[in-house]
């Protein structure tokens, strides 16, 4: 999907928009303006010798003023908490850190849409976390379109909707809770079921229905806290 997007596979059948503009050969330059990718090993995407400096890559390829680049690095790392490292070299990083400099380098370029790819699989729990959280915060304080591709239900139930890919066929498309709830969906595609969605059919066997509206971990623990508090 990723690769259809970027135009570096060619589309069959259908169309797809990027900001509005079609992905075709003779807009691909507009195309690649507009998208920021990061992808799923960040070791395979530094190439400065600081963390500054793999910043600054992106930004000379793109022909940025080098009067406007030490500005835009700064912003870009800390929007992921990473100026304190910025002369630090990469292979001192955490996994989870290595991640965050390689979204700062997607930001630095201004994109209007980031397209993760895979881009929590190689990280331990704490990493994962912290990259999941920089994301939401990414869509919800920065406003930035994000497209995460994963093959993990517990990230699928972050987005606000959800697209169903088995075998590079389209299977389902729609909001969050439709899909992500639809336990007979999901096992049909072997594709096991997010906690969220084990626990509320586990509190509906006990008579209790959880609004469909809260789908990640933290959502659910808010509506739980919230039950608990109102039967004090």
């Amino acid at each position: 999907m990723a690769r259809l997007i970027d135009g570096l596979l060619p589309i069959n059948s259908g169309e797809i928009y990027v900001d509005n503009i079609p992905v075709k050969e003779e807009n691909l330059h507009a195309i690649h303006q507009r998208i920021g990718f990061v992808f799923q090993n960040p070791d395979n995407q530094f190439v400065g010798t600081t963390v500054a400096d793999d910043v600054a890559f992106g930004l000379e390829n793109h022909q940025v003023s080098h009067e406007d680049m030490p500005f835009r690095i700064k912003q870009a790392l800390n929007d992921v908490d990473m100026v304190p490292y910025a002369k630090k070299e990469p292979a001192y990083l955490s996994g989870g850190q290595k991640q965050r400099v390689a979204i700062a380098g997607a930001l630095s370029l201004r994109p209007k849409v980031l397209i993760f790819d895979e881009a929590t699989s190689m990280l331990d729990p704490e990493g994962r976390q912290k990259v999941l959280k920089l994301l939401a915060h990414l869509k919800v304080k920065k406003g930035f379109t994000i497209l995460a591709i994963s093959h993990d239900p517990s990230e699928a139930v972050l987005g606000d909707k959800v697209i169903l890919l088995d075998h590079s066929h389209l299977v389902a498309y729609g909001p969050t809770n439709q899909i992500m709830g639809d336990s007979e969906l999901l096992m049909k595609h072997r594709l096991g079921l997010p906690f969220t969605t084990q626990l509320k059919e586990q509190l509906q066997e006990n008579g209790i229905t959880v609004p469909k509206e809260y789908q990640s971990e933290e959502q659910m623990m808010t509506w739980l806290n919230q039950q608990l508090s109102s039967k004090k």
